[in-house]
């Protein structure tokens, strides 16, 4: 029977030492699980300000192409009255570079200067003092 004993004792240790493992790996278990609880709330944190970062980049980026868009109205309207401007300008240059050139001279001076014989001249009278 010392055989005997001494199995039973070796295996009542060694059930006792798996009793040990067990607990400790429950424990172990317990610990993971508490650190997976843990980072599953702080990725839910870290997954929300993202969400909120991107709808505020959104409301920001809509913000700068409005602004961008008025701005862009705005020099085109001035470029267009800047044009405006221009193209007067060289139509006076070009009128009156036409007046001052022989052609215009040809062209505008009977029109601008009275014929002679159109010219009536008149006899001086005396009006009675």
């Amino acid at each position: 029977m010392d055989a005997n004993s001494a199995i039973i004792d070796r295996l009542e240790r060694i059930v006792a030492s798996l009793q040990d493992n067990s607990i400790k790996m429950g424990q172990l278990l317990a610990v993971h699980q508490e650190k997976l609880d843990k980072q599953e709330k702080a990725d839910d944190i870290l997954f929300e300000k993202i969400e909120h970062i991107h709808k505020d980049l959104h409301e920001k980026t809509d913000e700068i192409k409005k602004g961008c868009e008025r701005d862009i109205k705005l020099v085109d309207g001035r470029i267009r009255e800047l044009e405006k401007k221009l193209w007067s300008i060289a139509g006076a240059f070009a009128v009156l570079t036409f007046m001052v050139s022989d052609a215009g001279i040809r062209i505008l001076k009977p029109i601008l200067t009275p014929s002679p014989d159109s010219a009536n001249i008149q006899a001086e009278t005396k009006l009675p003092r």
